[in-house]
């Protein structure tokens, strides 16, 4: 699509009253008005000669290898369009391949083909990302542990080590094994004394 005098003089206008908004006259309108119809009706146009050019391109193709000189001519051209070749056209290249201008498009349909696969699998497996706002969470009491490495198992919570025991007090020596001895253990009570038993009566008067 080429634009003339006329149209590059509308366009640049256009442009300015968009960069810098400004009241437009009647003929500005007009003329912008003017101008986004033909282009428009240029890329309508594209669209149909497209259309028409790939539907050619099928027929020539259907009917190799008779029509080898015209399809490779049409492949060139639908190509220069953005179009992307499919596998029929690449089986075709590979049967043509005997001739120079059929090998030079085979690799340049390869090569296109190489791209959106590698394209279409990047859009696909593509790794999300954690925003470097929220990887210092990790470091947060609270925050999401950070990941394991692929050879580093996964710390379970019954792998942790446990805590280390409550110090004993400074003074107190180790701590023992048994139960602390209650003050009854270490202090028994006092014992009353018993007194000597009596004699009975007739020991004293046998005396």
């Amino acid at each position: 699509m080429a634009f003339g005098a006329q149209e590059l003089r509308v366009l640049r206008r256009a442009l300015a009253l968009a960069l810098h908004p400004a009241p437009a006259s009647a003929e500005d309108v007009q003329d912008c008005l003017r101008l986004a119809e033909s282009v428009d009706e240029a890329a309508r146009e594209g669209a149909r000669l497209r259309a028409f050019l790939l539907a050619d391109l099928s027929r020539y193709r259907a009917a190799l290898p008779g029509t080898a000189a015209g399809y490779l001519v049409l492949l060139e051209e639908v190509l220069a369009t953005g179009y992307r070749p499919n596998p029929d056209d690449l089986a075709a290249l590979r049967a043509l391949r005997g001739t120079p201008a059929a090998a030079a498009l085979l690799e340049r349909c390869c090569d296109l083909a190489e791209r959106d696969v590698a394209a279409r699998l990047a859009s696909r497996t593509g790794t999300p990302t954690v925003p470097a706002s929220r990887t210092r969470l990790t470091a947060l009491r609270g925050g999401l542990a950070p990941l394991a490495g692929p050879d580093e198992p996964v710390r379970k919570p019954a792998d942790r080590p446990a805590a280390d025991p409550k110090p004993n007090p400074p003074g107190r020596g180790p701590r023992p094994d048994r139960p602390i001895p209650t003050p009854g253990e270490v202090f028994p009570p006092r014992r009353k004394p018993v007194p000597p038993p009596v004699n009975p009566p007739q020991q004293l008067a046998a005396g």
